[in-house]
């Protein structure tokens, strides 16, 4: 069997389970650990057998010690796997979802502050991390100085936050919102955030483009599926 095990519950949980869908024709078993602590006990306790192979998506910042403590404890349990254990190389779910070279044009998103500060931070990522270093806009670094307890991780939600607030293509519920992967995107609701116009109306395609997107891919270089 091939495992595919993430640490989120919601929208990255259901993201997974159609990438599994769409470009693995549901040969992975996509199962969540519900958090980073739980995905660490669950390989910890991995009893693994000849045709099993485990594909780890785990949430890697530098700039969280925890998250560095468990990170390392991971790695020496995968570098002892003799390759049945393949930790993705992660920094976190919403950071696909800003990197998507789609995503203003796809949301309709009239923040132009936003925009420019979703262009400065992607450029400075380097090493799961945002190089604050690599910043010269000012408020870019006022934004970033906003969180009383600044993490990388932290900094990507808010953010894509900033892009999705209309319920169609939200990233914060259970499942991700339905103009990601349905043939929609149009709000029920007159007074709600307007949407944008994806060139494409099929939900399929648009989750493909979502998937094939670079930093998708970075991490999907690494599954592969035996015959």
């Amino acid at each position: 069997m091939r495992y595919l095990w993430t640490e989120d519950t919601g929208a990255g949980f259901h993201f997974w389970k159609l990438v599994n869908q769409l470009f693995f024709d549901n040969e992975l078993v996509v199962e969540s650990k519900g958090s980073n602590q739980g995905l660490l006990d669950a390989v910890l306790d991995i009893d693994i057998k000849d045709d099993d192979s485990y594909y780890v998506a785990f949430d890697y910042v530098v700039d969280n010690q925890d998250i560095r403590n468990k990170y390392r404890i991971l790695k020496s349990i995968a570098d002892k796997a003799e390759g049945k254990i393949i930790i993705l190389d992660m920094i976190c779910f919403e950071y696909l979802i800003l990197a998507f070279d789609k995503l203003v044009e796809w949301t309709g998103t009239g923040k132009t502050d936003k925009i420019k500060i979703r262009e400065e931070v992607l450029t400075a990522v380097e090493n799961h991390r945002i190089n604050i270093s690599k910043i010269d806009d000012e408020k870019t670094l006022q934004y970033i100085a906003g969180f009383k307890r600044y993490s990388t991780e932290r900094v990507m939600k808010s953010l894509v936050g900033e892009f999705t607030q209309n319920e169609k293509w939200s990233v914060k519920g259970t499942l991700m919102g339905e103009c990601w992967y349905k043939d929609c995107c149009v709000s029920e609701h007159p007074d709600s955030l307007r949407c944008g116009k994806p060139e494409i109306e099929s939900g399929d395609e648009k989750m493909r483009m979502l998937i094939r997107s670079e930093k998708v891919q970075r991490l999907m270089r690494d599954i592969t599926l035996k015959e």
